[in-house]
């Protein structure tokens, strides 16, 4: 299907310009019903099966990104996150794709299994990684963009944490008009109330929420935060909603204003840090598994699913229609490679910054899920 079908119709209609974009994940992904929700009725969008060998909701703004990186003519690519970012991995996996050199500078966070499983296919998948402390970040990417531009002879392209920026976000303006596209083939005449979805560096729950607007419903982000200010905050997210603006504007498209009752930022399933599990989404993700036969993890998704079974227990969403958007990847193609049998020695060729991570316990509540 081609590349951001329906966010590409709108542009057709107001503008003679074309958005740039790669074909690298798998659209529409399903939208599947529910069965058993007592007093409510809940969807799963399932954005973990976005692409092979690797899905989730990163792929949706790296089909952008990566296109926005090749018309600069770049050679190599630099992105950032934590130890086990889920969004590093993806960039250099789609890097390795088309042809890129993909620099992660990455910092410190809670040890966990899947920290270790990230590290070790982003470095089979050929990133270079760096690791840096989060006040050193500034410093380490200016030296290694300058070095990067030296070896390559044209600069590299920097792609923010998460992938978040007003471009990338125009993959999940797209994706909240896929799913516009879906309901009317549900049964349900009215849209849904709300969509429950994890709230990193916010490019996917404003990016929904922009899609939203443009499809005219009224539903509301549930938008539950797993990281600390200033990635996840609503200073953010209104800037993030008029960067959107003002990019959809080149293209000849409008938007109201951010409207903040169909906007909310959940803080109460964070635990304090992040990628810390808590024995609420500990809870959800088992849950998942064991009603749903559905793959999540602790620190995104787990934590988004324990804000919606919360409020479908306390009776706060009964009678609604209710989304709940799976932003995690549950392909496990990129990691069939990582056997236990290589994972002794693999870990030992990463730079010797990342080695705690492997010699070092993970959290406890990584033994429940």
């Amino acid at each position: 299907m081609e590349p951001l079908l329906w966010l590409r119709k709108l542009i057709r209609r107001s503008s003679p310009h074309n958005l740039p974009t790669l074909s690298l994940g798998k659209f529409p992904t399903p939208l599947e019903k529910i069965k058993g929700i007592a007093g409510a009725d809940l969807w799963v969008k399932r954005d973990d099966l976005s692409g092979a060998p690797y899905g989730g909701n990163k792929i949706r703004k790296l089909e952008l990104l990566m296109a926005a990186a090749l018309a600069r003519n770049s050679k190599s690519v630099i992105t950032f996150g934590a130890a086990g970012s889920n969004h590093a991995l993806a960039t250099a996996l789609v890097a390795r794709q088309v042809g890129l050199r993909c620099v992660n500078i990455l910092g410190p966070q809670v040890n966990s299994i899947a920290v270790r499983r990230n590290l070790l296919a982003s470095f089979q998948a050929g990133a270079e990684l760096v690791y840096s402390a989060w006040r050193d970040t500034p410093v380490t990417t200016a030296w290694h963009f300058a070095r990067l531009w030296r070896e390559d002879g044209v600069p590299p392209s920097v792609i923010p944490p998460g992938g978040s920026s007003p471009l990338g976000a125009l993959g999940f303006v797209n994706a909240a008009l896929e799913l516009a596209e879906q309901w009317q083939h549900q049964e349900e005449t009215a849209p849904p109330d709300a969509i429950y979805v994890a709230s990193g560096t916010m490019a996917t729950c404003v990016g929904i929420a922009t899609g939203l607007a443009l499809a005219g419903w009224p539903t509301r982000v549930e938008a539950v935060r797993v990281t600390v200010a200033p990635f996840t905050s609503m200073c953010r997210a209104k800037n993030m909603y008029a960067g959107i603006q003002a990019l959809l504007r080149e293209y000849g498209i409008s938007l109201p204003a951010l409207d903040g009752n169909r906007f909310r930022l959940r803080e109460d399933f964070f635990g304090g840090e992040y990628a810390r599990h808590t024995p609420e989404s500990a809870a959800a993700v088992q849950y998942a598994w064991e009603h749903w036969g559905l793959r999540l993890e602790g620190t995104y998704t787990g934590k988004a699913l324990a804000a919606c079974l919360h409020d479908l227990r306390t009776g706060e969403m009964s009678g609604n229609r209710i989304v709940f958007w799976n932003t995690y990847n549950s392909n496990p193609a990129v990691f069939e490679p990582l056997t236990r049998e290589h994972e002794p020695t693999l870990w030992r060729q990463l730079p010797e910054p990342f080695h705690r991570y492997f010699e070092e316990d993970v959290q406890e509540l990584d033994a429940v899920m």
